[in-house]
């Protein structure tokens, strides 16, 4: 045993270490066990997990922890296995499907992947991201499952009460038993559309971490590295490893790769327009680049690649007054014609303002303006705030931003809002 960690730093420990591995054994435990069984899986890990904080405490942090916990993880699934009838004849394939990870992470490669953990992990995400689960229900299943996120974080990073969320995953789980969904990857024929649900429910988590909806924080960089990590891996597996994967990954590095300038250390929001750019990511933006050169490849074209391309335009720009606005508008056409999303003729309508000046972009939103979809989103009435405030108006910006600031949005956006309103008063 290694030297007594402060209690303090031990959850600390206990989390990354757990974070990193529960996902693949709920993975490996649910392929032996079979879906319908889970909720066994999950306790195995839990089991694990609780055993090493209440052990580590007294004992000190093993030489290797993460053999460690895969280790009493598989002891616990077999003293489970011995008292299911239904489940002994397993017994043999637990001890194999954790000699190998147990053997990886003795040799000090624990964060590698082997091919039969990936193709382990890669059917819990399919699983788990199955058009028959609602989208909410996915999201949440995927997070505690895969991500080893407890019902606690998945409530609190959406703001969600716990109840509500330990619901959806009741719901989700009595889903893949009622619908016999396998755990498998898709066939070929299937891969293409199973694939999409799965992007979706990533381009989601990636999007509540990069702008939390609500909130104290800006940016849940927990959701994020989720995301980008799940994203990653559907890289490394032939089956799917597509443009499309390519297109999305190639988007969320853009995004990141602005995370350090989007805010100060108060957490006080920045706009594009005012962010310091020597602060942005640079290898983030070149791997960001790649991944959407590789996108390119095969026929199919979706709105990964567009969102892609219009964030490789503003990271091209090394100042904001060199964005190529007009670029931008005719990537967001594209865009709006492939998904007539309100939100996004919104922002078009930004870039059209950028590019014709404040009054072309009002009347872009006036085009929207009634969408029902729109009528409780802050960036409406803010965006309006902002153009005309850009053309001198003061009293009328100054009304929306007042309506903006009776949307939801999150603590930083609403100081922001607030900040532009007392500019006004100042003027």
């Amino acid at each position: 045993m290694a030297v007594l960690t402060p209690k303090q730093e031990l959850p600390e420990l206990v989390d990354h270490l757990f974070r990193h591995q529960a996902g693949r054994m709920i993975a490996t435990l649910v392929r032996v066990f079979g879906p319908r069984h889970i909720d066994l899986a999950e306790e195995v890990v839990q089991d694990a997990l609780l055993k090493a904080l209440q052990q580590w405490s007294y004992r000190g942090i093993p030489d290797n922890p993460t053999a460690w916990l895969i280790q009493v993880a598989k002891n616990r699934a077999l003293d489970l296995l011995r008292r299911e009838s239904s489940l002994q004849e397993k017994t043999d394939e637990i001890t194999r499907a954790f000699a190998a990870q147990e053997s990886l992470a003795n040799q000090q490669l624990a964060s590698q992947t082997t091919s039969e953990q990936l193709d382990d992990t890669l059917g819990m995400i399919f699983m788990a991201c199955h058009p028959a689960i609602p989208r909410e229900g996915r999201v949440a299943l995927t997070l505690k499952t895969v991500g080893g996120f407890g019902t606690s974080e998945i409530a609190r990073a959406f703001l969600a009460k716990e109840p509500t969320v330990a619901q959806r995953l009741v719901r989700a789980k009595r889903l893949i038993r009622e619908e016999g969904i396998s755990f498998a990857l898709p066939s070929e024929k299937e891969m293409s559309a199973r694939l999409d649900s799965v992007l979706e429910v990533l381009y989601l988590l990636f999007n509540e971490g990069y702008t939390a909806h609500a909130g104290e924080n800006l940016v849940r960089a927990d959701l994020v590295e989720e995301a980008l990590r799940l994203c990653s891996l559907l890289l490394q597996h032939t089956a799917t490893k597509q443009p499309k994967c390519h297109a999305l990954l190639s988007l969320m590095l853009f995004q990141t790769a602005r995370l350090p300038a989007r805010t100060n250390e108060a957490g006080e929001l920045f706009l594009l327009s005012e962010q310091d750019r020597t602060r942005w990511d640079r290898p983030l933006i070149y791997l960001g680049y790649r991944h959407l050169e590789q996108s390119a490849a095969g026929e199919e074209f979706t709105e990964y690649h567009l969102q892609a391309a219009i964030a490789a335009c503003h990271a091209a720009a090394s100042r904001f007054e060199l964005t190529d606005w007009a670029e931008i508008v005719r990537l967001y056409d594209l865009l709006v014609a492939l998904n007539p999303s309100p939100v996004i003729a919104l922002n078009r309508a930004v870039a059209v303002a950028k590019w014709k000046g404040a009054e072309a972009g009002i009347r872009a939103i006036e085009e929207i303006s009634e969408h029902p979809a729109l009528q409780h989103y802050y960036l409406l009435p803010a965006t309006l705030g902002d153009l005309w405030r850009e053309l001198g108006d003061a009293p009328r910006a100054a009304d929306f931003y007042q309506q903006a600031l009776h949307q939801p949005c999150s603590e930083p956006e609403r100081r922001f809002l607030t900040r532009r309103l007392a500019q006004l008063s100042q003027q």
